[in-house]
């Protein structure tokens, strides 16, 4: 819950969390106005009167976390019952889901498919307490895609044009160079801060193997081209090897997912500068509680074929030098597992890698370099003080937010149980 707040706020007798080096600095405070960072400056004692004071007692301070790859409005796990049901059970059933990722350090979110501008906006005016969205709108999938949720003999539930929405719907059914442009531009003319594709087969989906690869070259470049034109991005679904490098060659920026990668295929994304946003949370989650959570015998199937591949695919990308992102992508009941992530990236790769794949490098991808992920002047005020020390502890920030004693998006203190 939001605490009245002060014109300046200053934080002191902290233990910053530098990314970039990779350790904790004292003797530091930081100054916060207007949403921002106004001043990352020695510490001293002097008594300000127009400025709240708060002390850490060394605690660690740190920038929010990033995850660059949620669905907010995916309160069902299994994405075309979901698709189904009311819009405004759809909206109803986001607000605990938003709240809770705020709660556990996420200050900010890139939806893969579903949020659109006017929750982002929402939560922007406070009238929702949640993460800063950065929204895809709908994700865009050929028939038979990924995003094409039908079984076997149903018929398409259509979306002729943009007034008609589907609160539940991660995904858009589109085919063709010219529908795909007409696509984008209705994406982006609503207000889609980037544009999501389903280049490959997925495990939510019901007819569409892991091993297809989805949507024609002409049709991806199609959609990158209009992307470029407004000066954003692509992202792409992809698992294979095959799936991602037709992807990057098209001239996607970044990779979901991306378990069946190879060495080779991670050398060309790093070439051409792709970023991956891996997701092995999700199979991890899905294998123990998909089918109790309602998702189809179909896509259980599917599980066990990237979750094995998934860990692997983290130390290919690494091996590589591929950028990655955080990402989470669960559904349903699962989103409770989203900071659980963390665990897994450490496990493979170290916990500052994990800690910079959830700020710098989320920052990076989000084209929020220097303005999110940091803690540096001009910078937004999206920070976190911790019970303990995440480079020797991961699991300090596992969990439900059980050890931030402070949350702060954009200067405003949503909790603080330092009082």
């Amino acid at each position: 819950m939001s605490t009245q707040n002060a014109a300046r706020l200053i934080l002191r007798n902290g233990q910053l969390l530098d990314l970039n080096k990779g350790e904790l600095l004292g003797g530091l405070e930081v100054v916060i106005e207007g949403g921002r960072i106004s001043a990352v400056r020695p510490q001293n004692d002097a008594v300000e009167a127009d400025a709240q004071i708060i002390d850490l007692n060394g605690r660690t301070l740190m920038p929010g976390l990033i995850d660059c790859h949620v669905h907010v409005l995916a309160s069902n796990a299994n994405l075309g019952m979901n698709a189904l049901q009311p819009n405004a059970i759809i909206m109803y059933r986001a607000l605990p889901i938003l709240e809770a990722m705020l709660n556990r350090g996420f200050t900010t979110v890139r939806d893969a498919g579903g949020a659109d501008w006017a929750l982002a906006r929402s939560i922007a005016l406070g009238l929702v307490p949640g993460p800063r969205i950065f929204a895809a709108g709908k994700a865009l999938s050929q028939t038979g895609g990924h995003g094409d949720m039908r079984a076997r003999g149903e018929l398409l539930l259509s979306e002729p044009c943009s007034c008609c929405f589907r609160a539940g719907a991660i995904a858009r059914v589109v085919d063709g160079v010219d529908n795909v442009r007409l696509a984008v531009r209705e994406e982006l003319q609503q207000g889609a801060n980037q544009i999501k594709i389903m280049a490959s087969g997925g495990v939510s989906s019901p007819t569409d193997p892991i091993a297809n690869t989805q949507y024609s070259e002409a049709e991806i470049r199609a959609i990158v081209d209009e992307a470029e034109a407004a000066n954003t991005y692509v992202m792409a679904h992809a698992y294979t090897a095959r799936a991602i490098r037709r992807a990057i060659e098209c001239g996607v920026r970044t990779i979901e997912h991306g378990n069946l990668v190879d060495a080779d295929t991670a050398k060309l994304m790093a070439e051409k500068g792709a970023f991956a946003v891996p997701t092995q949370v999700t199979y991890e989650m899905l294998a123990k509680h998909g089918a109790e959570a309602g998702l189809p015998p179909d896509s259980v199937a599917k599980i066990e074929d990237v979750r094995l591949a998934g860990r692997n695919a983290l130390k290919l990308f690494a091996e590589a030098g591929v950028e990655m992102g955080y990402g989470s992508d669960l559904l349903g009941d699962m989103h409770q597992y989203q900071s659980h992530e963390l665990q897994i990236r450490a496990e493979v790769l170290g916990n500052l890698a994990a800690l910079r794949s959830a700020t710098t490098v989320a920052a990076k991808i989000l084209q929020r370099e220097g303005q999110l992920g940091c803690i540096a002047e001009g910078a937004i005020a999206d920070l976190l003080v911790v019970d303990g020390n995440p480079l020797e502890s991961i699991e300090c920030l596992v969990g439900q937010g059980e050890n931030l004693a402070m949350i702060i998006q954009e200067g405003s203190i949503k909790k603080n149980t330092l009082v």
